[in-house]
């Protein structure tokens, strides 16, 4: 009898629990608690990775506040992409979820092909065939020739440039599809069949019963779309390089350059500092303006 208490003595000791858990915090502390820790110290710093940190307390924020003339550039066409990206990508996301919500023989195969672009992602291939598609000979101004319409290389022109990213963000909606389509599986059918006996149309149906049921899943998507379009990179680094004159050079680009190109690693840390905040003050407003239209059953109604 000793020996089962005994054992059952040792795992009872939380020490069992943190050696479990010791991968993890082991790779916290070391590539995700250090590296931000030493990025805000960095941020402080005169750092040019070829010489040792010179120590400049808050003269690289004051730099990017009151004295470089890029940053605001840079944040305009950040905003601008962020603005019309997240609104677009969440509306043709829940509209083709919509379509994938119904029992029709071979769903499962349409639902695969259509979320099969997101599984290659943001990758370096896409762009390059985005950039392909909507050059001077590409698809897209092989399809307007045939209608007998004159294209033009529309990546080159400042007019369109960023458009054509917008375009490429909103056609990669395959992870915001699946969580609508997971959202709409959980809402009950009774109550659009109770709503249509009282004589509710589709679009009737829609307004009062899928958005406030799938509100919280639109407030998810909506937060984790906008930081995703706040750190849009490759799209703009491959299809654009940031032209032609600097009408896709977005934020995170510029922090790119800046560190690994001017290597001025100090005042990169300061520009991701700032990009940091602004995220995170984007998503507070985001959840402070949830109270007023995100509807938790569980509490009654609104927050």
């Amino acid at each position: 009898m000793s020996k089962p208490a005994y054992r059952r003595k040792r795992w009872d000791s939380p020490v069992a629990g943190y050696l479990f858990l010791s991968p993890w915090l082991i790779g916290f502390l070391l590539l995700t608690l250090g590296p931000i820790c030493m990025s805000f110290y960095y941020s402080l710093t005169d750092y040019s990775l070829l010489a040792a940190p010179h120590w400049t307390g808050w003269a690289n924020y004051h730099r990017i506040f009151m004295e470089d003339d890029t940053f605001p550039k840079t944040l305009k066409i950040t905003f601008v992409f962020v603005l019309l990206t997240v609104p677009l990508r969440l509306v043709f996301a829940l509209l083709i979820a919509m379509l994938l919500n119904r029992n029709v023989k071979g769903m499962s195969f349409y639902r695969t092909m259509v979320y099969f672009p997101s599984l290659i992602g943001t990758s370096i291939a896409v762009s390059i065939l985005w950039k392909n598609i909507f050059g001077r000979n590409g698809f897209i101004n092989d399809v307007l020739g045939f209608f007998g319409i004159e294209g033009k290389s529309w990546i080159s022109d400042p007019h369109y440039a960023l458009y054509t990213l917008i375009l490429m963000m909103v056609w990669q909606f395959g992870s915001s599809m699946i969580i609508f389509l997971a959202g709409l599986k959980q809402i009950s059918r009774d109550l659009y069949e109770a709503s249509s006996v009282d004589g509710a149309g589709k679009v009737r149906q829609f307004i009062t019963i899928t958005l406030p049921l799938l509100s919280p899943i639109i407030l998810f998507n909506t937060v984790q779309t906008t930081i995703n379009s706040f750190q849009m990179f490759t799209q703009a680094f491959v299809v654009t390089n940031g032209g032609p004159v600097h009408s896709t050079y977005v934020y995170v680009m510029y922090l790119y350059e800046t560190a690994f190109t001017k290597y001025q690693m100090g005042y990169a840390s300061a520009l991701a500092w700032v990009l940091l905040v602004m995220i995170g003050l984007v998503t507070a407003l985001l959840f402070w303006s949830s109270r007023y239209w995100v509807f938790y059953e569980s509490q009654g109604g609104r927050r």
